[in-house]
């Protein structure tokens, strides 16, 4: 049904989708997009997420997808900004949490810079939804004491150095977001760095959904396990020996949702 638009300031929504099954939003995830009247969501948002817009609801895609073709940071920040000033009610919608490694910081300042009011609303991020799918904990008492998120950069073919120190840590949980192609130069890195060649790591395509796919291997082999299994999808890798409890249970395949 159509919907008002909101009394008050300009304001737009900066909200987290989670890895995909839209029964992993939120509450007020899905209340915002169910009264949203404009929807800009990224390429790994899911249809059944998108569905819940209500008729009427002015929804774009914006791409944002590591490899492919999408629009730019600069016309997506003036989309928002213009949708605002109209008076729409503005969601944007960011597969996971937008806080981890979803821009929101910079959407935000953007956005405040112009006198547009804005709220963040959390999302289930990837490692979480891959540590709930496939039975392993990314903290554990006496095992993992911390846990880093981290994203890889390979410049002219070689592996960004710095900041790699604490993911040497053996207590450190270190979860790898859009791994799929430096995950083998990560694994170098912290091996040289003094990290087990047979620490436990795992290799999780699509997190969270369906057809989500386990590589489960150790350190040293990361780089051909990922290699050889042709993954295509979004990649999170963990590693660390919180890890280890996965592949005990011998997990191949997502466990069954509730329900």
């Amino acid at each position: 049904m159509p919907h008002d638009p909101p009394v008050g300031p300009a304001k737009v929504w900066l909200v987290g989708a989670g890895p995909g099954p839209a029964d992993l939003l939120t509450l007020r995830a899905a209340r915002l997009i169910g009264q949203a009247q404009a929807l800009l969501y990224d390429a790994l948002v899911d249809d059944a997420v998108v569905a819940l817009a209500p008729p009427g609801c002015f929804r774009l895609r914006t791409g944002k997808r590591s490899g492919k073709t999408s629009m730019t940071q600069a016309v997506i920040n003036g989309l928002m900004l213009k949708l605002a000033r109209r008076g729409l009610s503005v969601v944007r919608l960011k597969g996971g949490d937008p806080s981890i490694f979803g821009r929101v910081g910079e959407e935000a300042a953007f956005l405040s810079g112009h006198g547009i009011a804005v709220e963040v609303v959390p999302g289930v991020t990837a490692a979480s939804a891959a540590a709930a799918q496939f039975g392993f904990p990314l903290t554990h008492r006496g095992q993992a004491r911390r846990l880093l998120f981290a994203t890889a950069r390979i410049e002219n073919g070689a592996l960004e150095t710095e900041g790699w120190d604490g993911g040497a840590d053996p207590k450190t949980t270190l979860a790898l977001y859009m791994a799929r192609e430096a995950a083998g130069a990560v694994a170098d890195r912290l091996i040289a760095l003094g990290r087990a060649p047979a620490t436990p790591a795992i290799a999780v395509e699509n997190a969270g959904r369906a057809d989500a796919r386990a590589i489960r291997c150790d350190l040293a082999s990361l780089g051909p396990a990922i290699a050889a299994a042709g993954l295509g999808g979004p990649v999170v890798v963990v590693i660390g020996e919180a890890v280890r409890a996965a592949a005990a249970a011998g997990l191949c395949a997502p466990r069954s949702a509730a329900g």
